[in-house]
């Protein structure tokens, strides 16, 4: 008798260690980049209304959506052709024919008039569409200037593009079959659209327009976050290597590669590096 009192007391012991003992479990919390978008404020006079006027003079009948579009963004594509040497001719045709001069739906609900995907390194907000596959993620802008810078961080940050920066600036052609070849489309006639476009348009109007001394500045829209910290940038030049431009900045090779999200050591001519 005494033995089963002894036997249950260790078993009512037992239950109540293992209820006392029982750990609390801590759920983890993920942390991503916040992407700090910037609207385009300050931008070169194109001359965006006379080009117009005299496209719409002409014999040629143009798609209206079209010409309003080129107006609209021309002055950020030359932008982008400045700081980054993609033909502001090459970034608008894509423009217009990505997003349907501005009205798909990836286009009006997203800000995203280049069709840019994902990726394993995009942190930004995203959308999901149907493409070359069902419910492909796609990328989510708060201002369609975003759209256009990403997508000459796009074309810089990438090797395979690379080659195409061994072309003029003016030589749109090359740039509309090369875009084709590193396989940023997979519609064999895309570089047949993109040089109709623009030629239709005289879109290589636009690629002989010079900086001449003009200075962009890039301005944190009113409520959103700012770091409060400048951002330096760097043009690759031939003979660069990480090395000596980590040397140059004074910062490791291992920050420069992680500030750029760049996998391996291999940059490129005209390529464009976050300094810190």
């Amino acid at each position: 008798m005494k033995v089963k009192i002894l036997l249950c007391c260790l078993f009512i012991l037992m239950l109540s260690n293992c209820g006392s003992s029982k750990k609390t479990v801590k759920s983890k919390t993920k942390t991503t980049h916040k992407e700090i978008e910037s609207k385009v404020e300050n931008l070169p006079d194109v001359h965006g209304d006379e080009h117009i006027d005299k496209l719409e003079e002409g014999s040629k009948r143009l798609n209206e959506n079209s010409l309003e579009y080129i107006k609209k963004y021309a002055a950020i594509a030359v932008r982008e052709m400045h700081l980054h040497s993609i033909p502001a001719s090459i970034t608008l045709a894509q423009g217009v024919l990505e997003s349907g001069s501005g009205r798909s739906e990836l286009a009006s609900k997203s800000n995203n008039h280049f069709g840019i995907k994902c990726h394993t390194d995009w942190q930004g907000k995203r959308v999901y569409h149907d493409d070359d596959e069902k419910g492909e993620c796609f990328r989510k802008y708060k201002y369609v200037s975003s759209s256009f810078k990403d997508h000459s961080l796009f074309l810089t940050q990438r090797k395979r593009y690379a080659f195409l920066f061994t072309y003029r600036v003016t030589d749109y052609k090359k740039w509309a079959k090369g875009l084709r070849k590193a396989g940023y489309a997979t519609d064999p006639r895309y570089p047949a659209k993109l040089i109709r476009i623009i030629e239709d348009y005289k879109l290589h109007d636009f690629d002989r327009i010079k900086q001449d001394g003009f200075k962009y500045e890039s301005n944190i829209e009113e409520g959103e976050e700012d770091n409060n910290e400048e951002v330096h940038f760097y043009t690759v030049k031939k003979g660069d290597t990480l090395y000596s431009i980590a040397r140059k900045f004074k910062v490791s090779v291992a920050r420069l590669k992680q500030i750029n999200n760049l996998r391996d050591n291999i940059i490129n001519i005209n390529q464009v590096l976050k300094t810190e």
